[in-house]
């Protein structure tokens, strides 16, 4: 194992740790995190760390045993270094794959958030319809009212009118019941005056028939007594 190696290594598990920190890949992302995803975060930052720390110090050993010339310490150290950079990697994967699922969960809120949007929006539709209905609805049962009051007040109208019709004809009835009754004494009057007439007529003509006879006789007397004064 050389150097080049090792100081690489060292590189992956300083890159690791500082993902490791606070806030983390998911914060990062502004990514929601739950309780399982925190603690494995937790778990993952702290074997990155510790295996920073076992690096660091596989490095500070191997520059002592450079120094040193121990070949073999220098194997030992650097395969310490490796495991190190195998446990940062596997650090790095359980992040990975800690996002990933909080990805997931990221995309099913938004569907469900979506759906939510989508099932309010047709709530807000159905409403706004509803509203409208009743709107229109209230609008036809002013109308029929105010309808129904023209109506009510034209029967009342009619009513007064068929009331006052009806004393009408109880007058007029009564004004044709007299009138009848003035028409018959009229005609037992009228009957009375013409048989009074014929009456007067007949005695009128007796009397013209006496008086004319009375005349005839007054002037044959008094011819005749003119007769009998030149006879003496």
């Amino acid at each position: 194992m050389n150097v080049p190696f090792l100081q690489a290594a060292i590189i992956l598990v300083s890159i690791v740790c500082s993902n490791a920190a606070p806030g983390g890949i998911g914060s990062e992302c502004g990514l929601p995190e739950n309780k399982d995803a925190e603690a494995s975060k937790t778990k993952a930052s702290s074997i990155a760390q510790k295996a920073a720390q076992e690096a660091k110090a596989a490095q500070e050993a191997q520059q002592v045993a450079g120094q040193q010339a121990a070949h073999q310490v220098k194997e030992q150290l650097a395969e310490k270094a490796l495991e190190a950079a195998e446990a940062a990697e596997a650090a790095l994967a359980g992040k990975q794959a800690v996002v990933e699922q909080l990805q997931n969960e990221v995309h099913e809120a938004e569907e469900v958030e979506r759906e939510e949007t989508n099932s309010l929006q047709q709530g807000q539709a159905f409403l706004n319809a509803a509203m409208q209905s009743a709107q229109e609805s209230q609008a036809e049962v002013k109308l029929l009212t105010n309808a129904l009051q023209v109506a009510q007040a034209n029967a009342a109208n009619a009513e007064q009118a068929a009331s006052g019709a009806q004393q009408e004809i109880a007058e007029k009835e009564q004004l044709l019941e007299a009138a009848k009754n003035h028409e018959e004494a009229l005609m037992k009057q009228l009957q009375s005056a013409k048989s009074d007439l014929s009456n007067t007529k007949k005695a009128a003509a007796k009397a013209a028939c006496a008086a004319h006879e009375a005349k005839e006789n007054a002037m044959r007397n008094r011819r005749k007594a003119k007769r009998n004064i030149k006879n003496v």
